[in-house]
């Protein structure tokens, strides 16, 4: 279930170039982003999240 919190993490990284689908929890703490490599990096998706006020990373395992 998505709550009102990870609206604004949905839209930071809905806005990231080369971005086509976000799935963002806020209770599970982790968004589901799938983007094209050539048009996005993993340094923009954080970015974009540390920007909206919601520093994040990539978790081990997950690149």
């Amino acid at each position: 279930m998505l709550s009102e919190t990870s609206t604004p993490v949905r839209k930071a990284l809905e806005k990231v170039p080369g971005v086509s689908l976000v799935k963002a929890g806020f209770a599970s703490k982790r968004a589901y982003v799938l983007f094209d490599s050539k048009k996005a990096s993993v340094g923009a998706l954080t970015n974009a999240t540390t920007d909206a006020g919601y520093p994040s990373h990539v978790r081990q395992g997950q690149r």
